[in-house]
């Protein structure tokens, strides 16, 4: 399923959490988008949404993104190349990315990118001195 660079682009600024953007994917019955926020961070009502709805592409992207290697096939299976290579790209394959832009998918790569930095705040976020590294407490 590809979206056209406009709708990636405006799903970029919802990643990072303009408003605006969130309202015109809605206007635009682009609802599956505006889950995918939250449901790259595991909020179980927002994956929900995408297998309810039937997202199962974005539903399995975002299962790849947790290293869900049954998720990854699916996508490579139904040929969703594009959001496996983003999988990829944000655990750390540097390759994908390269994929993407050689492809003119330069959007999914910043969209990965933004998930990327997205997860990661999040994760920094919730530790601190005292709870990370070897010397938990």
């Amino acid at each position: 399923m590809f979206y056209p660079k406009e709708v990636i682009d405006i799903a970029c600024d919802w990643i990072e959490g303009k408003e605006d953007a969130k309202i015109w994917l809605q206007k635009h019955n682009f609802e599956e988008l505006v889950q995918l926020r939250d449901a790259v961070s595991r909020w179980p009502k927002a994956f929900e949404y995408l297998l309810v709805h039937k997202h199962l592409i974005l539903a399995a992207f975002v299962n790849a993104i947790w290293e869900d290697k049954a998720a990854f096939k699916l996508l490579m299976d139904k040929k969703a190349v594009h959001w496996a290579a983003m999988a990829n790209y944000i655990n750390g394959d540097e390759n994908a990315a390269t994929f993407l832009k050689k492809n003119k998918l330069e959007h999914y790569a910043k969209l990965a990118h933004l998930i990327q930095a997205k997860i990661r705040k999040e994760g920094d976020a919730n530790s601190n001195f005292f709870n990370s590294g070897p010397y938990k407490m």
